[in-house]
Parts: C-alpha cells; sequence; structure tokens
C-alpha cells in the first residue's frame, strides 16, 4: 500500500461523503461502482455542451465528434488495442454479445460446438444458449473444481475437439472471484481452431487488461463496474469484426467502429467513460506512488500511468481481502464460496460470496442495509455457479465487493455488523 493515499482516492467520489450524519459503506461494487466526480462532470459537459448528432455542420456536432473519438481512443488504451476501431460502444455487455453473437453465429454450422463456463455469469451463458438453439450446435459446459474454485485446464482439453468453434469464459467470476486464466486457456482454444470470447467485467476494475497478451478474439467490459457510467464496450480482432456480417441499418457506416454500433450512441456516457479512464491515469500518476510507475517505465506514458493505478488498487484492494476473509472465517457456520488461501490472493478479485447455516443471504443483507452497509444477496445473475454449488434453491449468497476506495475500517465495521446479525 506504499504510496497509497486511500483518503485522497475517496475525496474524488462524491457518494461516499457523509450526509445527513450517514457515511454508508458501498460494497455492492460488483454490481455497479460509484463514479469519481470527473465523470460526472464530463457528462454534464458532454450534454449541454455536444448535445447533437454526429457529421452536422456546426459546432455541437463537431463537439460530439470529438466526444465519440475520445472516448474510442481512451478504451484502445485501457484495453491495449492495436487501433481506435477495434472498440465497439452499446448499451451494455449483455446487450452487446447478444448482438454480436448473431454476426458469430454465421461463421457456425449445424454440429458444430462451443464451450461454455460453470463459473460464469449468464450474459456469458444465455446468448450463447440462443445461438445454438437457432443453429443447432452442440454446446459443451467446463465445469469448476467445487472445492478449489479454479478450472483444471485438463478438463478444457478433453472438451475440445475438431469441431470446436468457440469457448466464452469469464476473465474474473462475480460470485467465486476467482480470476481464470484467460491467456492458457486461449491458446489451447486457438490449438483446436476455435475462437475465444471474453467477459471481463469483473475482472476490468481489479486489474490491467491487455487483449494483446491474452490474445483472446473478443472481450466485453462494462465501464459502470469501473468507476464509469452505465455503458458497454465490445473489444474485438480488427480483422475478424471486418470478416463478420453487420446487423445494421442500411445509412450506418461499414468501416470500424460503425458497422456494429448500431443507433445513436450514449454519448454523454461515453464522455464520462473517456472520463473514467483519465481518473484511472490521475490514480496512477498522483496517488499510487513512483515505485508503482517505476515498475512499467517502458509503456507509454498514459499505459504506464494506468498499469500504475491498477497495481496500487490491487495492493490496497488485497489487504482488506485478507482481513476480510479473516473474519468471515472466525464465524461459526459460515461458508466462504471462493479462494480462502492468504497466499493464493493474487488468483481472485475482492468479491466475497459466503452463505451461513443460521440466517438466509437475504436476511443479512438487511441486517447490513439497515447500518448502512450496502451488499448483495442472491445468485447475481451467476446462474451456473450457483447452481453448481446448489445455492439457487436457499438464497444464493451474499456478496461482499471490495473496491479501491474502501478501506479497512469499513471492513471492521462490517465484520462487526456480521457479528452482530449472525450471532
Amino acid at each position: 500500500m506504499s504510496g497509497f493515499d486511500v483518503e485522497r482516492v475517496r475525496a474524488a467520489f462524491p457518494a461516499l461523503a457523509e450526509r445527513d450524519g450517514l457515511t454508508p459503506i458501498f460494497l455492492d461494487n460488483p454490481g455497479g461502482t460509484q463514479v469519481p466526480r470527473v465523470v460526472a462532470e464530463a457528462m454534464t459537459h458532454s450534454l449541454l455542451e455536444a448535445n447533437a448528432n454526429l457529421g452536422g455542420a456546426f459546432r455541437s456536432s463537431r463537439a460530439a465528434v470529438q466526444t465519440v473519438s475520445e472516448a474510442h481512443e481512451a478504451m484502445a488504451l485501457f484495453l491495449n488495442a492495436r487501433e481506435t476501431g477495434e472498440v465497439i460502444f452499446g448499451q451494455n455487455m449483455t446487450t452487446l454479445t447478444l448482438h454480436i453473437s448473431r454476426s458469430i453465429g454465421r461463421l457456425l454450422d449445424p454440429g458444430d460446438e462451443i464451450i461454455l463456463s460453470r463459473m460464469d455469469h449468464d450474459a456469458n451463458v444465455a446468448p450463447w444458449q440462443l445461438l445454438a438453439r437457432d443453429h443447432g450446435l452442440t454446446v459443451k459446459y467446463l465445469p469448476f473444481d467445487l472445492e478449489s474454485y479454479e478450472f483444471d485446464l485438463a478438463a478444457l482439453a478433453d472438451l475440445l475437439g475438431p469441431r470446436t468453434r468457440l469457448l466464452c469464459i469469464g476473465q474474473a467470476s462475480n460470485l467465486t472471484g476467482t480470476i481464470n486464466d484467460v491467456r492458457a486457456m486461449t491458446a489451447m482454444a486457438h490449438e483446436a481452431g476455435a475462437l475465444v470470447y471474453v467477459d471481463a467485467v469483473q475482472f476490468a476494475p481489479h486489474g490491467a487488461i491487455d487483449v494483446q497478451a491474452l490474445d483472446c478474439d473478443f472481450l466485453v467490459c462494462s465501464p459502470y463496474k469501473f468507476f464509469g457510467p452505465h455503458i458497454g464496450v465490445l473489444w474485438g480482432r480488427g480483422e475478424i469484426l471486418r470478416a463478420l456480417e453487420p446487423y445494421k441499418v442500411r445509412a450506418a457506416g461499414d468501416g470500424l467502429p460503425n458497422r456494429f454500433e448500431t443507433g445513436t450512441l450514449n454519448h454523454e456516457g461515453m464522455a464520462g467513460t473517456a472520463a473514467t479512464v483519465g481518473y484511472f491515469e490521475w490514480l496512477g500518476r498522483e496517488v499510487a506512488g513512483q515505485s508503482y510507475r517505476t515498475r512499467h517505465e517502458s509503456a507509454p506514458p498514459r499505459r504506464r500511468d494506468l498499469l500504475a493505478a491498477m497495481d496500487a488498487s490491487i495492493d490496497h484492494e488485497t489487504q482488506l481481502t485478507r482481513r476480510l476473509l479473516e473474519g468471515l472465517g472466525a464465524f461459526d457456520g459460515v461458508t466462504i464460496h471462493g479462494i480462502t488461501n492468504p497466499n493464493a490472493l493474487g488468483r481472485r478479485v475482492p468479491t466475497v460470496s459466503f452463505t451461513s447455516d443460521r440466517r438466509r443471504p437475504r436476511e443479512i443483507a438487511e441486517a447490513l442495509g439497515a447500518r448502512e452497509i450496502y451488499v448483495w444477496d442472491g445468485h447475481n445473475y451467476a446462474l451456473e455457479p450457483a447452481g453448481a454449488l446448489g445455492l439457487l434453491e436457499t438464497g444464493g449468497v451474499l456478496r461482499i465487493g471490495l473496491a479501491h476506495y474502501n478501506t479497512a475500517v469499513e471492513v471492521e465495521r462490517t465484520l462487526e455488523a456480521l457479528a452482530d446479525s449472525l450471532a
């Protein structure tokens, strides 16, 4: 945590301030994070100064074009894309996945196989199940170990075959918190001739994404999960996106990214997204500390600052996660559904799900909510892992999700509240 000033971070987020004598503890971060002031300001500026469609011969339209361009540049930086045209904006990750699946489906024939994961959010499962139904595809499922909460790559090898055309995998689970070895899984899928579609929604707030290093073919994320507005982003390998047939209106352009960005875009959301990436740059440049930037001296300045921000955030979140897991482990009747080994926290994000044999998840969530501690309960759209763990019929899990703006004091307050609730 050297050089990481969490109070300076918190000062950038208006929602974290005390109001009417109450200071809420936001631990609902896997469902959506709070936004820094600069994001809200950028969205307001877009609505007041650049509120126009693109391509007009007047000032506000030119400003809107600049907004859209800057958003693509920012997310290309965030994902380390080769070109801005590989970045597609849409309503959210789910809608983008449903949309692009229609184009990917035209590459597949009846009897082709797709591999889905038992650990994924339903947004990276149901769209492909629907595609399989409509195209006569065979769906195979990659299980995870119910004790280690990780995948066995040998199990993936057993599923891959000559008719495998697509592997859909999450970079991190929104229920177990497990970070998956996407790079290794991608290499295996490519060796079998399959495309790889990665859901990075839960990973994006907690680690740097490099689509070049992952070598995947598609990757989706949601800025509202990493301190931005409600909007979705899809990255696709340029040559693949150009080869896919887009589903679009006739007046839309054929180039990238236009061919996959349907209708009028959410310009204010895009402005906020660019500001979100700028926030990360500020975090790495002004808050993280020189030692974090030194690790990435060979990277371009903006990417260096972003990487430093992620490293500093990870170190801070890891310390909080270690204490949270330690505290939860001390409660009788509590089962943590995820990696708990303090020496293996690098293989998980700070999303911690648990159940209690004394109270149902909803009851615990209500007790915490009454004390201004915000958490989620239920299956959290993670139908596959919740089902594999036998939790769908018992109320799912109580999920606590840490972010870099949370503090050690907040963790202690939460553990104290849980001690009362679970007594």
